[in-house]
């Protein structure tokens, strides 16, 4: 019997940014699913909302989003380039662990007539908070990248102090001006850290792809499990119907051609050079659409149990229409950045536009809900058959 032992402490000068079958850690999956935690209180939040007709809750819910994503990507990005595996390393993770689920206790409160930021800005303080000690040991360690690491660590700590004194600020049009500013804000600090010297922060290209490809993957199943609830609780309530029936085949079509589509192509390529930013900027939209459709699918079987209040079956079937859309028109530049032309929207633009045709035709047709839906999974199925057709080698004989 062997066991493995953990270091105490090593040295953060950096991993190798060409190592060899550089893989996702055990910790890195836990921290994964446990981040899928916040994103199913943000998806069941807007579900509320949307099955009463409040299309107002889109602000919050990307609000809240946009905490979860942020945090998300700089620890995935900062590990990609500084894991050791060692204690500390771990016993920092475990704090950010701890900020994410007390920002998912929080989330309810943010989408309340009188929303309340209090324990959401606690949680994500506690998650950006804790990186700031590991980029002051990186400036330590790393002489070559310690101005790359010392504006990081400042940046975050001023940007932070932000996020708290703007929980003084009244709601509505200024609550929502000032989170967009912190938001600039958040984003323009690897931009302003990563450009201060020629020198960069040694992140590995193929693991962050496989880190924005698991978590992706995560998400779409979290969207299985929120319609499976909702559908169970259908029916036991009113039994298998075929309006139910046609919501259960287009979410089921939705989410597997999603996935198709996202790894159609190789995403490495998608990176130019070492530049990240298109790439895990894109991925606000792409995931986010993936839990907003979470949401709009449960709302969808709400519709047909006649157990939503304000919403009727085309707007519950253009919310679908609207989640897949954006999912496939963040996907859609993040390929045309790769591919260096707008060309490359085209596809995913077209895609879009015939899914809100199908919502529109669907409930014209039945004035139900789940023939939309059932029409916009058929829409998404097209486009991965689309792809293989044109993409399958010539065979001559």
């Amino acid at each position: 019997m062997s066991y493995t032992y953990v270091p105490w402490r090593l040295p953060l000068d950096g991993r190798d940014p060409d190592e060899e079958h550089r893989a996702s850690t055990p910790l890195e999956l836990l921290f994964d699913l446990s981040f899928v935690v916040a994103v199913a209180a943000a998806a069941a939040s807007l579900h509320h909302e949307l099955e009463f007709g409040h299309f107002d809750g889109l602000v919050p819910f990307a609000m809240m989003f946009f905490g979860i994503w942020w945090a998300w990507l700089n620890y995935s990005w900062f590990a990609s380039s500084y894991d050791t595996g060692d204690v500390v390393f771990r016993l920092v993770t475990f704090v950010i662990l701890t900020g994410v689920l007390v920002l998912a206790a929080g989330v309810p409160r943010v989408f309340d007539d009188d929303p309340d930021f209090k324990i959401v800005v606690v949680g994500y303080l506690i998650m950006r908070a804790a990186l700031v000690p590991m980029w002051l040991r990186v400036a330590h360690d790393s002489p070559g990248v310690r101005p790359i690491a010392l504006r990081y660590a400042a940046g975050i700590t001023v940007v932070q102090i932000l996020w708290v004194a703007r929980l003084g600020f009244p709601d509505g049009a200024v609550g929502i001006l000032s989170f967009i500013s912190l938001a600039v804000a958040e984003m323009a600090i690897p931009y302003w850290a990563e450009n201060s010297i020629e020198e960069y922060t040694p992140w590995h290209v193929e693991h962050i792809v496989e880190r924005f490809s698991l978590f992706t993957i995560i998400v779409l199943g979290e969207v299985i499990l929120a319609t499976t609830q909702a559908i169970s609780a259908t029916l036991d309530g009113h039994g298998l119907t075929w309006d139910l029936t046609g919501v259960i085949a287009g979410g089921l079509l939705l989410v597997l051609s999603l996935w198709w589509i996202y790894f159609k192509r190789s995403m490495e390529e998608c990176i130019n050079g070492r530049n990240g930013f298109v790439f895990g900027y894109a991925h606000y939209f792409l995931l986010g659409s993936v839990a907003a459709l979470g949401a709009a699918l449960a709302t969808c079987v709400n519709v047909v149990e006649h157990d939503a209040e304000g919403i009727g079956p085309t707007s519950a079937a253009l919310c679908v229409s609207a989640a897949v859309s954006v999912y496939l028109l963040a996907l859609g530049s993040i390929h045309a950045y790769g591919d260096r032309s707008f060309r490359t929207m085209t596809g995913p633009v077209a895609i879009a536009a015939l899914t809100f045709v199908a919502a529109f035709i669907g409930t014209a047709l039945t004035d139900h809900v789940g023939l939309s839906v059932l029409l916009i999974g058929v829409v998404a199925t097209g486009a991965v058959v689309d792809h293989q057709v044109r993409r399958a080698p010539l065979t001559t004989g």
